[in-house]
């Protein structure tokens, strides 16, 4: 790995070098509209080094499946992987991606200049060390949008602050939220009746666990004792976290769409894109196309970050750029991860619509004001929290899902019952993995 890293760098300053002109590398990603963002990008990356590109994009539903199973089978269909946060533990510990610390101290990359959140969620492992596997690639947490145009109707402002004696406006905690959401549920607006709010309730990914944390997180939720690693009875199911899954369910049970038991990502785009629903949950990856859509865009459409109620928090989203180490064209693919780094590139990421974690764009003056949605992504992406990022995410994350959907969708047991047999899982997979 080390040899192919010295390999790189000097093919880099050689665009000539019989080794990269002509030579083709492959990129894996989730079919989205990021990933055409990076398509048009990378033109600049063959322009300049002569090594072209190839693209293996995978809808998000069927993401995981076929990338682990790819990188699980020692595959050598992908050169450069850009996998989900929770990838990083496993995939370093199998050794799917190249350590990359001595390709960035060769080559001048400094992880320093990535914003601190995203490199420790995207690129290190084990947590807390300074082993890089990855380079920060697109930045993302969950927000939130709004029918910026239903909010500014005179009359639904009038009736609104007549029942809950303030202007209806983005909301600043769950509470209001979900006052909003109860206000425009059932209601008829041009004709068409529409509904309170778009959240994840999917069982079969990672849906309801994404949608559901974010609420935790904002009651001040914690996967375990920080003071003792894996130790997560009175955290996982503590009072607050109790109240928070209950306050989830009331949202999905008061303020849907009919039938809206099994939505994730596309769902909440399809409800928010017909004119459905006032509020849509969904990642901040998904606005700078909202915002140019022909019905609900521009000056109809508004954003908010994820609301607090106890605490401050956000559904980490996005992911880290990694060289995959079966792949035969590591000198090539640590030559575009040099050339993604720099921060010229960055920004033009972020104008074509990828979610830069470079400082360089991300501190200047004028990020806030460059998209309606920037000022919100700077302050998510300061409070995100992620899932667990251990080896056995997979195992972990089933039996969330499994729990969660099961309390707040189908209506078994109690909020209490449901974490309070989630830390049973949980504490059953440390336990085989000898962490607990």
């Amino acid at each position: 790995m080390f040899a192919a890293a010295l390999a790189a760098s000097t093919m880099l300053g050689s665009a000539s070098s019989a080794l990269a002109q002509g030579k083709t590398i492959t990129l894996c990603w989730a079919a989205w509209d990021p990933a055409n963002a990076l398509v048009e990008l990378s033109k600049d990356f063959t322009a300049k080094t002569g090594i072209n590109m190839k693209f293996e994009f995978v809808p998000w539903p069927n993401f995981a499946d076929r990338m682990l199973n790819e990188l699980n089978s020692k595959g050598r269909l992908c050169d450069l992987m850009i996998g989900d946060s929770q990838w990083i533990g496993g995939s370093a510990e199998n050794k799917h991606y190249v350590k990359l610390n001595d390709f960035f101290a060769k080559e001048g990359i400094k992880i320093s200049d990535f914003l601190p959140a995203t490199v420790e969620a995207y690129s290190t492992w084990p947590k807390g060390s300074t082993n890089y596997y990855a380079l920060p690639a697109m930045g993302d947490a969950l927000g939130w949008t709004y029918r910026k145009d239903w909010f500014g109707r005179p009359e639904l402002q009038a009736e609104f602050r007549q029942k809950y004696g303030r202007e209806l406006a983005p909301p600043k905690t769950w509470t209001e939220l979900k006052q909003i959401a109860e206000f425009f549920q059932n209601r008829e607006i041009d004709g068409k009746k529409v509904y309170g709010a778009a959240i994840y309730t999917e069982r079969g990914s990672e849906g309801i666990t994404m949608g559901a944390t974010a609420a935790l997180y904002s009651w001040g939720f914690r996967y375990e004792n920080p003071q003792k690693p894996y130790q997560m009875q009175g955290f996982v199911n503590s009072p607050d976290a109790i109240e928070a899954l209950d306050f989830y369910k009331s949202l999905f049970k008061c303020c849907t769409p009919p039938g809206y038991t099994n939505a994730y990502m596309q769902e909440g785009l399809d409800a928010f894109k017909s004119g459905q629903v006032a509020l849509q949950m969904n990642w901040f990856a998904f606005f700078p196309g909202l915002f140019k859509d022909p019905n609900v865009g521009g000056d109809k459409i508004g954003f908010f970050v994820n609301p607090a109620q106890k605490a401050e928090g956000s559904t980490l989203g996005g992911q880290g750029i990694s060289v995959v180490s079966y792949s035969q064209n590591q000198p090539e693919a640590l030559a575009y991860i040099k050339w993604f780094a720099d921060p010229e590139v960055q920004k033009k990421w972020w104008a074509l619509g990828g979610y830069s974690c470079h400082k360089a764009v991300l501190n200047d003056p004028n990020f806030a004001k460059s998209a309606p949605f920037a000022a919100d992504f700077l302050k998510a992406m300061g409070n995100v929290k992620d899932f667990w990022q251990e080896p056995s995410y997979a195992q972990l994350l089933q039996a969330m899902q499994r729990r969660l959907h099961d309390f707040v969708v189908a209506d078994r047991g109690t909020a209490k019952e449901a974490l309070d047999s989630l830390v049973q899982d949980w504490t059953k997979v440390f336990k085989e993995d000898g962490k607990n």
